[in-house]
């Protein structure tokens, strides 16, 4: 279940009895209203003609100023204005106090305990984290106490009325909110199409490169073809070509030649002698 949406269930009883109360009645049954467990959301009671009309009463406007502080006003605002409220029961003061922490958690996610035990005028540190715990299991926020940082780390809260001519606001903020996201969007287009650009030069240029590597691979390899075909066709060459000897080097040889034969055969050469 989504944190806070059963509190619009809670509240459906009491709207069912405003739609015929008036007066005292309706004075009454805001204070039962804001005083029972559960209830945390108030907007359709506030809106309800018999319930805007205790503003038109001295006796009983004050009722209605006390359901508009718990629609969306915390307890600060009630200490300042208490004089003009009704007086708050128990259950009352801690419901505010505990909407009062919703409301700085939708400002900020880290909730010192020094701002806290101020803005909920707690005596001590103590009673703070059990009224934050209390909190969290209303499941009217989500979050975890540090007490060595002495803080209140806020994960998620439900969400509090809307205060008449705060729309205006969050509508302003939220096209501010979206003017900034549209311009961090186009830079980041930008960058990326830049990039895209950058890679696709780099893609060509590799493939450039690569190209000429291969073509120059293959003129070194053609060119030492070349150079061992013409080498072997040389060596080949010289291999036909008969040697030319001149005719006293060849009578020469040849005497040489009869020389060696004698000396490894003398027994033909005596035999020769007779």
């Amino acid at each position: 279940m989504d944190l806070g949406s059963h509190f619009s269930s809670k509240l459906e009883p009491f709207l069912l009895m405003a739609k015929s109360v008036k007066g005292a009645a309706a004075a009454k049954l805001i204070q039962d209203t804001t005083s029972a467990p559960g209830v945390f959301v108030f907007s359709e009671l506030l809106e309800l003609p018999n319930i805007q009309e205790l503003g038109k009463s001295e006796q009983f406007e004050k009722h209605l100023f006390l359901l508009q502080l718990f629609a969306y006003k915390t307890y600060q605002d009630y200490l300042q204005h208490k004089d003009a409220l009704p007086s708050l029961n128990r259950a009352q003061i801690t419901k505010l106090k505990h909407l009062s922490i919703v409301t700085l958690a939708s400002e900020k996610r880290i909730l010192p305990y020094n701002d806290l035990l101020k803005a909920l005028d707690m005596p001590n540190v103590r009673e703070l984290e059990d009224l934050i715990i209390d909190a969290i299991y209303l499941n009217i926020l989500r979050g975890k106490l540090d007490q060595k940082e002495g803080q209140l780390e806020v994960e998620y809260t439900m969400g509090r009325d809307l205060e008449p001519g705060k729309l205006e606001n969050i509508l302003s903020a939220l096209q501010d909110w979206s003017t900034t996201t549209a311009s961090v969007l186009a830079t980041l287009d930008e960058k990326i199409n830049h990039i895209a650009k950058e890679a696709n030069t780099s893609k060509a240029r590799q493939a450039e490169y690569e190209t000429q590597l291969q073509a120059n691979l293959k003129e070194i390899l053609d060119r030492k073809e070349k150079q061992g075909l013409l080498s072997r066709r040389a060596l080949g060459d010289r291999e036909n070509v008969p040697m030319e000897v001149d005719e006293p080097q060849l009578e020469l040889m040849k005497g040489k030649n009869r020389k060696a034969s004698q000396e490894a055969n003398p027994k033909l050469r005596k035999r020769n002698k007779f």
